[in-house]
């Protein structure tokens, strides 16, 4: 399996936590996909895409109708992707994802994280040389899938060839550039393969080793900043603890 697979299957449970801040999460990427592009998935790609994701989390389908519903009032906020990212301790480098409709509120709540923590929150940018963005895409394997030709008709998107496939899901996830994430998204669809879950991430291209001290500490940070409502994923560059 791919490096890219083996970092999220370590960090996923951790990334996605309580199932109940799941849900209030993925609600607010409704109503950002809805405003941007409308309610109705056939016509709204990254709707489609949030609810293949909502669904593989097992969030309720009357959660999500209403999510979409309210999402349509008047009086909903614009929410915003902001990135922030700096170094924890030990010098993990650290990336906040967030989705909020107050900037000020959030980059105070993220910056009280990294001072509890001894952390050092930094300007946009300056961590992007340690972490991979990359759009990801699971779908349902067909017996008849050639994966072969797949990677060589997205190659022109950005999608690597070193793509994940996991037995018990009956699933392959491939990994593309993210500025090409429409276009793969229409030719999964297009081949009648089903999708189970598409996002945007960032792998990390270089692993920090750390003590098992220090990783509990990386580890309670971590969970700290997903306890805000606008955090939507934290990525560090710590190395995933060996499996004993």
């Amino acid at each position: 399996m791919g490096r890219a697979f083996e970092y999220r299957k370590a960090t996923k449970l951790k990334r996605w936590g309580h199932m109940a801040r799941t849900f209030t999460k993925i609600g607010k990427q409704i109503a950002s996909a809805v405003k941007t592009g409308g309610p109705d998935p056939e016509n709204n790609p990254h709707l489609r895409a949030i609810i293949a994701n909502a669904k593989r989390e097992n969030m309720p389908k009357d959660n999500i109708d209403r999510a979409i519903k309210n999402a349509m009032g008047k009086d909903q906020s614009d929410f915003k992707e902001m990135t922030y990212e700096g170094y924890g301790p030990h010098g993990v480098a650290i990336l906040v994802d967030t989705l909020t409709d107050n900037t000020t509120r959030t980059v105070a709540d993220v910056r009280s994280i990294f001072n509890k923590f001894d952390g050092n929150l930094g300007t946009m940018g300056s961590l992007a040389f340690l972490f991979d963005h990359r759009c990801v895409f699971s779908f349902k394997k067909k017996e008849d899938t050639d994966m072969d030709e797949l990677i060589l008709d997205l190659i022109e998107y950005g999608v690597e060839d070193d793509y994940d496939e996991d037995p018990e899901e009956g699933s392959i996830t491939i990994y593309g550039d993210p500025k090409s994430f429409g276009q793969i998204q229409k030719y999964l669809e297009d081949k009648g393969l089903e999708v189970v879950g598409a996002e945007f991430t960032y792998i990390p291209n270089n692993l920090k080793d750390v003590s098992a001290e220090e990783r509990e500490t990386i580890d309670k940070m971590v969970e700290r900043l997903e306890e805000f409502d606008d955090v939507q994923n934290v990525y560090t560059n710590m190395k995933p603890a060996e499996k004993e």
